[in-house]
């Protein structure tokens, strides 16, 4: 979501619908999105052609929550208020509220139905830029060095268990980012971590080991392994002279390599938790970052300013569409992935899943006669299945469908998608009936020319010929 539409939800006691059109990034991408385009079409910068999916985003961010595209109508069956709820394009890398939508409804989901109370850790680890080239361009390799990265976790806490046998399984669910925080190319891994072991035991129970002395010493010899077994891996699928992994074993500091484990969340801060696996399942770009300096340059804000950080960006509108067609991931891209107990056809999933406590709904945001979940629902869809009100209120504690009139619960009556119907509900509220117009493509600038400044010749026109040639006589 937006920053002014964090404002409004966080208002008291009423929620107000956001208006995409009147953000920076809706505005930059209305203007430039048909040039931009164009210019990669015709290998502007040495860029190729943008890929279906990368233009297919950009275009339905333009119509998420415009009205003109169809609305979802809400009533109070008391008072007989109303307001319309314009759809969303459901967008996985552009859109700054669906993204949210998402990051919100993974941590929401993993809070309440996969991860038990127990206590989480999160392991990070980065490569070197060297083979951050690789495993930006080759799934197979980042699926080989995230299970080389937890498998050397797994043995880590199997060691910090104590009475725990060498069946124990961790439970961890990974995060491939691909991104940095100034929107660069920068993949690296987030995984949250239970913070111990589990082993089964009879009838179909299971046993949970806690860590304990887990400190900066054993992180540092996870980070000391991986990078040995990491750099053995590249070596072996001709990706890396030997001679060059045997430097970079012994260079110092790390060698570009790190591995972080500090962050631990307490079995009871429920609320730590779910802001962790907000962290680790975030958007690539931040709206409330974005400033427009003028109609030619952008400014995006850096979140590690000072030594070491990155500073603000500064950018032009056809850059920042650069930025951000890289990031957007292609289809039937997993987000997060599951491993150890978690995985999918592990045999001890539903016995520990089963330890996870659903929250209930605030209650400064619960409606009155808010309804459950039926019983006769399937169980996989109560698990995942978030309504939009519900995770509004799981933000922000205001939840959307209650009156602000009376206090009775709204309910949506119907979803409008005819066009006669959607411009005579809008002319009648006093809404635009049309979308934004998306700009077409612009030209080059002009150049400047000396002899244009002087007066006398027009940069548009061509010069005439030296000499005549008729062409016909070319045939």
């Amino acid at each position: 979501m937006d920053g002014a539409c964090r404002a409004r939800a966080r208002a008291p006691g009423r929620f107000q619908p956001r208006r995409p059109s009147q953000s920076v990034l809706y505005r930059c991408i209305q203007e430039h999105l048909e040039t931009w385009l164009i210019q990669c079409r015709d290998g502007h910068d040495d860029a190729g052609p943008v890929p279906d999916y990368v233009e297919r985003e950009f275009r339905r961010y333009l119509e998420c929550g415009i009205l003109a595209h169809g609305f979802a109508r809400a009533r109070c069956g008391q008072c007989g208020h109303d307001f319309l709820i314009a759809f969303s394009c459901k967008g996985r890398g552009v859109c700054p509220s669906c993204t949210a939508r998402r990051m919100v409804a993974t941590a929401a989901h993993l809070t309440d139905h996969v991860l038990p109370q127990l206590a989480l850790r999160q392991w990070v680890l980065a490569v070197p830029k060297r083979l951050r080239y690789f495993l930006q361009r080759d799934a197979d390799l980042q699926g080989a060095a995230l299970r080389l990265f937890l498998r050397t976790v797994e043995s880590c806490l199997r060691t910090h268990c104590p009475g725990a046998g060498p069946a124990a399984r961790l439970g961890a669910v990974a995060f491939i980012h691909r991104f940095g925080s100034a929107l660069n190319a920068h993949l690296h891994f987030h995984c949250v971590v239970i913070d111990g072991v589990f082993e089964s035991a009879p009838a179909d129970a299971v046993v949970f080991h806690a860590a304990t002395g887990l400190d900066a010493n054993a992180i540092a010899q996870v980070q000391a392994l991986v990078r040995q077994r990491l750099l053995r891996v590249f070596v072996r699928r001709g990706l890396l002279p030997s001679d060059d992994a045997l430097a970079m074993v012994q260079w110092e500091h790390g060698g570009g390599f790190s591995v972080d484990g500090s962050v631990r969340i307490e079995a009871d801060d429920r609320a730590g938790r779910e802001r962790l696996l907000r962290y680790c399942a975030r958007p690539p770009f931040a709206l409330d970052r974005l400033r427009e300096l003028d109609p030619e340059r952008l400014l995006y804000e850096g979140t590690k300013p000072g030594p070491g950080g990155n500073g603000p960006l500064l950018l032009t509108p056809l850059q920042l569409l650069d930025r951000l067609a890289a990031l957007v991931p292609p289809p039937r891209v997993h987000r997060h992935r599951y491993f150890g107990v978690l995985a999918p056809n592990a045999p001890l999933r539903a016995a520990v899943t089963a330890l996870a406590v659903p929250a209930a709904l605030p209650a400064a945001a619960a409606p009155p006669g808010h309804p459950a979940p039926t019983a006769d629902e399937p169980v996989h869809r109560r698990a995942a299945r978030y309504a939009w009100a519900a995770l509004l209120a799981r933000i922000y504690e205001i939840f959307p469908l209650v009156c602000p009139r009376c206090g009775a619960e709204m309910r949506i009556i119907a979803f409008v998608t005819d066009a006669p119907t959607i411009h005579h509900i809008l002319v009648h509220l006093g809404e635009p009936t049309a979308p934004p117009r998306i700009a077409p493509a612009r030209g080059p600038p002009r150049w400047d020319l000396p002899d244009a400044r002087a007066g006398g010749l027009d940069p548009q026109t061509q010069p005439a010929p030296e000499y005549e040639f008729d062409q016909r006589l070319s045939w």
